[in-house]
């Protein structure tokens, strides 16, 4: 793997690894942005807070990290409704409304970074078994 792959897959597992830990750390807080429309706020935190944690921890070991890529993958498009939540309602939270604006453009760019660091959708992994498959076709 490269060096820009490692520092890129590097930055999406403290990404993961810190906003996890923040869903069980400051839980109340992380409440606030759920959608009023998602029932079970709290469980819906812990459940994206776990998927996080997993998601990161399965990026450290090559046969996983694939799978944990689409997880992330997956997550960060599903959290999607929270963040349109907040530029929707950027008066009751204490952001600024341009960081709001700024941070749907940005997610994109994590999945942009997820997908390639990780190797997902491109039929190359990143020590999944891919390269050996590939040798022996």
């Amino acid at each position: 793997m490269s060096r820009g792959k490692r520092l890129g897959m590097g930055f999406v597992f403290l990404w993961f690894l810190i906003g996890g830990i923040a869903h069980f750390a400051v839980t109340e807080l992380e409440m606030r942005i759920v959608p009023p429309y998602i029932h079970y706020a709290r469980a819906t935190v812990y459940l994206s807070g776990l998927c996080e944690l997993l998601g990161a921890a399965g990026l450290l070991f090559r046969r996983s990290r694939r799978a944990a890529g689409w997880g992330l993958f997956a997550l960060t498009i599903a959290v999607t409704p929270a963040n349109i939540y907040m530029l929707q309602q950027h008066d009751e939270f204490n952001v600024p409304h341009w960081a709001l604006v700024l941070r749907l453009p940005l997610q994109l760019a994590l999945l942009g970074l997820i997908a390639w660091s990780t190797g997902i959708g491109t039929g190359t992994g990143t020590g999944t078994g891919d390269s050996r498959l590939k040798e022996n076709l």
